[in-house]
């Protein structure tokens, strides 16, 4: 079912075509979509129809209407906060803060990442290489409650390298995690395909099954800490993803039975005690590390990202029982005490 929405022009929509300034402001999810109701005359300036070529001018009355049927849905931008590392004509490097979906599902029908990239960067500004209004800018992404370092195409072309970059494993990504348990080894490759749980089709499971993917996680110790009263002890690791399944990180380390502090989901081995949770309300896993070559002009990337409180806390408490940073673990703390912080 259909419904009339009004938009009042601002003083930034001054002088653009009509066209621009609806899928700009969300109010369609791409130009060809505002340009196709403008041909379907629901689009009316000032109480009559108008081309796609209008100039808008301020204070302009925009009645458009929508259909409300969810698959129909536009994806509107809206103001939501992004930390933002790096932006350029092309792509956009940004800090992801707990709670943000990446974009929009049957569950989450806004507010979402691509919500927040729609409304600053515009709908028209963010590529669309999936062909879907719904993915606008997105070439990977991070789960809800995962926090860190992500990159956003803005134009296609960029979005094109950046996928086919990432399916051949040249942006590099790492990830900071604490586990249940003490891992025995210092290093350790995971390599084991990841399919649709057969009993829970939201989650993820390794599985040897036709339709699982392949999936491999390496990983590096960097710090140990000593069993407690409520827990089994735990092990602070730098993960690197060479595959991007659904939930990787979170699925293998299930399947080692080292399973994420803090996880609601994948936590089938962790101790019974909540207290062993450290406090946490999502998983302590944060996407410290991400290095790719621009894909526009090849220059090399990098960037780090501090942990963001909640984790930094649990951390700094569970500190007095450390067993002793690897060599790898002293480097990476020096390196996180010098990286930017997340403010959100």
């Amino acid at each position: 079912m259909g419904r009339s929405l009004c938009y009042n022009a601002s003083a930034d929509d001054v002088g653009k075509r009509i066209d621009v300034v609806l899928a700009e402001r969300g109010l369609y999810p791409s130009r060809s979509a505002a340009a196709r109701a403008l041909e379907d005359g629901i689009v009316f300036v000032n109480g009559s129809t108008v081309v796609k070529r209008y100039s808008v001018a301020l204070g302009d009355t925009i009645v458009y209407e929508v259909d409300d049927s969810p698959e129909n849905l536009p994806v509107v931008g809206q103001p939501i906060d992004l930390d933002i590392r790096y932006e350029d004509d092309d792509i956009l490097v940004l800090s992801k803060q707990a709670g943000l979906v990446c974009h929009p599902s049957v569950d989450h029908t806004d507010g979402t990442l691509v919500n927040a990239l729609i409304y600053h960067c515009g709908a028209h500004n963010l590529c669309n290489v999936q062909g879907e209004d719904d993915r606008l800018g997105i070439v990977h992404r991070l789960d809800r409650d995962t926090t860190g370092l992500m990159v956003a195409a803005k134009s296609n072309i960029a979005g094109e390298v950046l996928m086919e970059d990432i399916r051949l494993r040249a942006v590099d990504r790492h990830y900071l995690t604490l586990v249940h348990g003490i891992l025995a080894h210092d290093t350790g490759m995971i390599d084991a395909p990841i399919a649709r749980s057969a009993t829970d089709r939201k989650r993820m499971a390794v599985r040897d099954v036709p339709s699982a993917r392949e999936a491999i996680t390496t990983f590096r110790v960097l710090d140990r800490f000593e069993h407690g009263a409520h827990d089994d002890g735990y092990t602070l690791v730098d993960c690197k993803l060479f595959t991007g399944r659904t939930h990787q990180i979170r699925v293998h380390m299930q399947y080692t039975r080292h399973p994420v502090v803090g996880d609601p989901v994948y936590n089938s081995s962790a101790p019974h005690d909540s207290l062993a949770q450290c406090g946490l309300e999502r998983q302590f896993l944060h996407s410290y590390r991400l290095s790719f070559a621009h894909p526009l002009s090849g220059e090399e990337l990098e960037f780090v990202d501090a942990l963001p409180d909640d984790l930094d806390f649990v951390l700094n408490t569970l500190q007095p029982r450390s067993m002793g940073r690897t060599l790898a673990g002293e480097e990476i703390y020096a390196l996180l005490r010098s990286a930017p912080r997340p403010y959100l």
